[in-house]
């Protein structure tokens, strides 16, 4: 029995030491693994701890890009220059999860692209050629005082045949050939207001100085005979011109693919001398030269401007409303009751090109529609010294087709004033043959 319990301890004694070698195998056997999973757990905070540490230097980044912006468009806003931001600032997102690391990534890369992206976000620069209509409107709380000086030529020489044509290219009437020449001179003073980042009124006070000359010879063909007399007239007339009053609204500020809109309304006030009541001879020819038009006037258009770097392109599209009146005003042998000048659309398109930071130039072409003006007449015949007035007659002239071609530099010499100089030349018969300005703005907090 004694041997019986000691063979059964010895038995139970060895049996369990494989089982407990088994069991103590795997632990030891599986020390490394541990350790490789903790280093993969210490890598993988130690990249969350990066991630988010670049997170904050971008936003970091971020802020001082949006000061930078901020600095630069004041320094466009003191010189008169309207832009908008490069990129709008985006709230900071909380730290995603890892599987999120890379969608983040995707994004800020579609941040920086859409920068790149976005041309007509990017601040525009002010367009010579655009002299009456502006691209870029004046500051808020901004008054911009801007001295300008033109000079306009108008030549016209009118051969008018009044008759019949026989064969043999034989005429049987009166010829007129008639000669005018018009020189215009005016200096103006244009004051602008921004009453919000978008809205802008203005006012134009101009001062102009005027020649007139016309030669008329009347030539009488069968019988032979010329000598009806040649007739020489010369005016001259300055004052005060017709006032303008504008008002400006910018629509949309280049985001989202569109261009920028801007509308434009503009009141023209018969503060001149009208053509209709300077003095005349008994002839009926002018002996002073009109300042003014003579009629209440209202021109609203529409500017876009696109910006594609480095060439900005424009186009303007408007209307020109003239509001008739009654005259009643004699000249020579007839009696003007009323006039009613023609109104009609106009357009402009061209470029821009930015040469450097300072200077640009600009090629436009212009087109003025007006459509015929009508008038009522009352012819006056002289019998036996007595006058006697006739029946109204209603007359309308021919539309007229303006085309002009412009030219622009535009130079600026500080934050504050810029130079602009402006060329057009008429392409058609009824336009100015020359047009030129200078426009000096000058910018005031």
């Amino acid at each position: 029995m004694r041997g019986l319990l000691t063979g059964t301890s010895l038995l139970i004694a060895i049996i369990p030491l494989p089982a407990l070698a088994q069991a103590a195998a795997p632990a030891s056997e599986a020390s490394p693994e541990a350790s490789e999973l903790a280093k993969l757990q210490e890598q993988i905070a130690t990249e969350r701890r990066a991630l988010q540490d670049q997170r904050e230097a971008l936003d970091a980044q971020e802020q001082r890009l949006l000061l930078l912006e901020e600095a630069l468009l004041d320094k466009m806003r003191a010189a008169g220059v309207q832009g908008t931001r490069l990129a709008q600032a985006a709230p900071t997102p909380s730290p995603p999860p890892p599987a999120a690391s890379a969608p983040s990534a995707q994004q800020a890369d579609d941040s920086v692209s859409s920068v790149g992206e976005a041309p007509t976000e990017r601040p525009i620069q002010e367009v010579a050629v655009l002299a009456d209509q502006g691209s870029v409107l004046t500051r808020a709380g901004r008054i911009t005082i801007e001295p300008t000086f033109e000079y306009a030529r108008v030549d016209r020489n009118r051969f008018v045949f009044r008759g019949i044509e026989i064969p043999q290219s034989v005429l049987v009437g009166v010829f007129d050939i008639n000669e005018s020449r018009q020189d215009v001179l005016s200096a103006a003073i244009v004051g602008r207001f921004g009453v919000t980042s978008r809205f802008e009124i203005g006012a134009k006070v101009p001062w102009i100085y005027r020649e007139d000359a016309a030669v008329l010879i009347p030539l009488v063909q069968n019988p032979p005979q010329s000598g009806a007399g040649t007739i020489n007239t010369s005016a001259k007339g300055k004052g005060l011109g017709d006032v303008e009053l504008m008002a400006r609204y910018q629509l949309t500020n280049g985001t989202g693919g569109w261009p920028f809109l801007t509308a434009n309304i503009s009141v023209v006030a018969p503060t001149g001398t009208s053509p209709f009541e300077v003095p005349r001879d008994a002839l009926g020819n002018a002996t002073e030269s009109a300042t003014g038009f003579g009629f209440w006037s209202v021109q609203p258009s529409v500017t876009v401007l696109t910006p594609t770097d480095p060439a900005t392109l424009f186009g303007v599209l408007g209307w020109n409303y003239n509001r008739g009146k009654d005259v009643n005003t004699r000249i020579s042998d007839a009696q003007i009751d009323h006039v009613t000048p023609g109104s009609g659309p106009n357009a402009t398109a061209g470029i821009g090109l930015a040469l450097n930071e300072r200077t640009s130039i600009s090629f436009a072409y212009a087109h003025n529609w007006v459509f015929s003006t009508e008038s009522i007449v009352r012819p006056i015949t002289v019998r036996n010294g007595i006058p006697t007035v006739g029946d109204p007659i209603e007359t309308r002239t021919r539309d007229l087709q303006i085309g002009r071609f412009l030219f622009g530099v535009s130079y600026r010499l500080n934050e504050r004033t810029m130079i602009n100089w402006t060329v057009e030349m008429g392409v058609t018969d009824d336009a100015s043959d020359l047009r030129t300005s200078l426009r000096i703005p000058f910018n005031f907090n």
